[in-house]
């Protein structure tokens, strides 16, 4: 474990045990919000070949040069 990790239990350690929980359920919302994101992202970059029919034509050239 490194520095900055053992400073951040040891204030946690420091919380009483209903800020310990508030903590614990910020932490597993961060982890969610990741996952989610990364979900957002892997769909993004499937999509890509699909609409790229789409996005690719000479219509629409003028808003790539934007």
């Amino acid at each position: 474990m490194n520095a900055p990790d053992q400073v951040l239990f040891d204030k946690i350690k420091q919380l009483p045990p209903q800020r310990v929980a508030e903590v614990e359920d910020f932490v597993d919302f961060l982890h969610e919000r990741e996952a989610g994101q990364q979900l957002t992202h892997a769909a993004t970059a499937a999509s890509v070949a699909s609409f790229a029919k789409v996005w690719d034509n000479d219509a629409d050239a003028v808003y790539d040069r934007m």
